[in-house]
C-alpha cells in the first residue's frame, strides 16, 4: 500500500484545472514531494467525462455500464458525474484525482459521493481540486493553492483559509442600469401551471404541477438530479412541445393559442453556465452585452447609439469597462458569468432565468454573482427564477419550489423564505 497524501488544492478563478492536471500528470508540478506521474491515477473531471460522451457519439451504445442502464447522453449532468465516479471506483488505480467533485450534483448525491470517496481514501491517495472551500473532503490533511500556474503549500488548514480570504474582492456597488424602454405590464401572472404533467416514452417526469409566478417575485428552484428541473424550465421557455394541450399560461397567453416560441422567449432573459460554449467567435465583452438586445448568439446588426450607451452603463456596473474590447473567453469565469447575466438583463425582461450561475466558481466569484443577483432583485421589476443545488450565503429568494421525485413523476412543495 502506498503512503497516503490526501490533498486539497484550491484553484482561483484565474486558474485552469486542465493545465494543473496536465502539469501534475507530467511531473512538472508535484505536491508535498508527491510525484503523481509515478502512479496510475483515476481522473474524475468534466474533461474525462467529455471524452466518454464523445466516444458514445462516435460509436453508439453506452460508454460504460452504470446503475442507470442508459447512455451518458440520456442522463442529467449530475447523473453523468455519479456514473463516472462509480465507473472509476472499479479501476485499478493507485490514486484518485478529483476535479469539481460536486458540480451539478444534488445534496443527497453529494452525501452519497462523499461516503464513496471516504471509503476509497482508506487505501488510496485522494487529491481534490476545488473552487469552494466548503467542498473540501473531511479526510484532507494537506492544503495547497494553485494560482498563476504555481502551487502554494500551507502548514495547516487555517493558513490555507487565510490565503483564500486574501484573494476575495468585492464588486463596486453601482446603481442598476435601467432599460431603454419598459415591457408592458401583464394583467395575468407571468407563468401559470394548472395540473401540468409530463412523461417521456411512458416514463413520468412531472405529475400534476400547480405553480404560479407573479411579476417581481424571486424564486429558487431546487430538486435532486433527474427530478425534472430542466423539463420545467423548457416548459416555461416554450421549447417543450409537452406544454401543448395543457393548462399552461405563459405571459398572458395559453400555450398553443397561436403564439410563437419567439414571442415567449422575448419575455425571458436566460443564463446557463454552459451558454459560453455557444459563443465560438471571439466577440468582445461590449458586443456580448449588446447582443442581448436581440437575444442573438453574437452581434450581427449595427447597434444604436442608445444601445451602446446602455451597454457602457452595464460595463461600469460590473466593473469591466476598461476591458470592454477583450474577448469574453479570456476573462476569469466569474467575470464571464457577470457579462452573461448583464446580457440577459440588458432589456429588464419580465422573467430572468438563472440556471446554476455559481457552478465551478470559487468562493469570491460566487459572492460576486450572488451580490449582483440580489441587486437585480432589489432594483428591478424582473421576476427571477434561480436554479441551483447549492445554498448560497446571501441569496434571499422570496419563494422556494422543491421537486420530489416519485414513481408517478415529481411532485412539488412550495415554501416561503422568511
Amino acid at each position: 500500500m502506498i503512503s497516503l497524501h490526501h490533498t486539497g488544492i484550491y484553484l482561483t478563478q484565474s486558474s485552469d484545472s486542465n493545465f494543473l492536471i496536465e502539469d501534475l500528470l507530467s511531473g512538472k508540478l508535484c505536491i508535498n514531494n508527491f510525484q503523481l506521474n509515478s502512479f496510475q491515477p483515476a481522473i474524475f473531471s468534466d474533461h474525462s467525462l467529455k471524452r466518454f460522451l464523445e466516444d458514445e457519439f462516435l460509436h453508439g451504445g453506452m460508454a460504460f455500464d452504470s446503475e442507470y442502464n442508459r447512455p451518458l447522453h440520456h442522463m442529467s449532468c449530475g447523473e453523468q458525474k455519479k456514473a463516472l465516479l462509480n465507473h472509476l471506483s472499479f479501476k485499478k488505480a493507485d490514486c484518485f484525482l478529483l476535479d469539481e467533485l460536486y458540480d451539478h450534483i444534488d445534496l443527497a448525491g453529494q452525501e452519497s459521493i462523499k461516503e464513496m470517496i471516504c471509503k476509497i481514501a482508506q487505501s488510496k491517495t485522494v487529491i481534490q481540486l476545488l473552487h469552494r472551500r466548503k467542498d473540501a473532503l473531511p479526510f484532507i490533511k494537506k492544503w495547497v493553492a494553485y494560482h498563476q500556474k504555481q502551487l502554494f503549500e500551507f502548514e495547516n488548514k487555517k493558513e490555507w483559509q487565510e490565503w483564500i480570504d486574501q484573494q476575495e474582492t468585492k464588486q463596486v456597488k453601482n446603481t442598476l442600469p435601467q432599460p431603454l424602454q419598459n415591457f408592458p405590464a401583464f394583467d395575468l401572472p407571468l407563468v401559470i401551471m394548472h395540473g401540468v404533467s409530463v412523461s417521456y416514452e411512458g416514463r413520468p417526469i412531472l405529475q400534476n404541477i400547480h405553480w404560479t409566478i407573479q411579476q417581481g417575485e424571486f424564486w429558487q428552484l431546487v430538486g435532486p438530479n433527474g427530478s425534472g428541473k430542466s423539463t420545467l424550465l423548457s416548459l416555461i421557455s416554450g421549447d417543450n412541445p409537452k406544454g401543448y394541450g395543457q393548462e399552461l399560461f405563459l405571459f398572458g397567453r395559453k400555450k398553443g393559442s397561436g403564439e410563437t416560441v419567439w414571442e415567449i422567449k422575448k419575455n425571458i432573459g436566460y443564463f446557463n453556465s454552459s451558454l459560453i460554449l455557444h459563443f465560438s467567435r471571439l466577440d468582445s465583452i461590449e458586443k456580448m452585452i449588446v447582443s442581448g438586445f436581440n437575444d442573438s448568439i453574437g452581434l450581427y446588426v449595427v447597434p444604436s447609439d442608445q444601445q451602446l450607451r446602455l451597454a457602457k452603463e452595464w460595463l461600469h456596473f460590473i466593473g469591466l469597462y476598461d476591458l470592454k474590447n477583450k474577448p469574453i473567453q479570456l476573462l476569469p469565469l466569474a467575470q464571464q458569468r457577470m457579462v452573461l447575466i448583464a446580457r440577459a438583463m440588458v432589456k429588464h425582461p419580465p422573467l430572468l432565468i438563472l440556471d446554476e450561475p455559481t457552478a465551478s466558481l470559487d468562493d469570491a466569484g460566487a459572492a460576486l454573482i450572488i451580490e449582483m443577483i440580489q441587486q437585480i432583485a432589489k432594483e428591478s421589476s424582473s421576476s427571477i427564477l434561480y436554479v441551483s443545488h447549492n445554498i448560497e450565503a446571501g441569496l434571499k429568494p422570496d419563494h422556494i419550489l422543491e421537486l420530489h421525485p416519485g414513481p408517478e413523476g415529481s411532485s412539488i412543495s412550495i415554501y416561503e423564505n422568511h
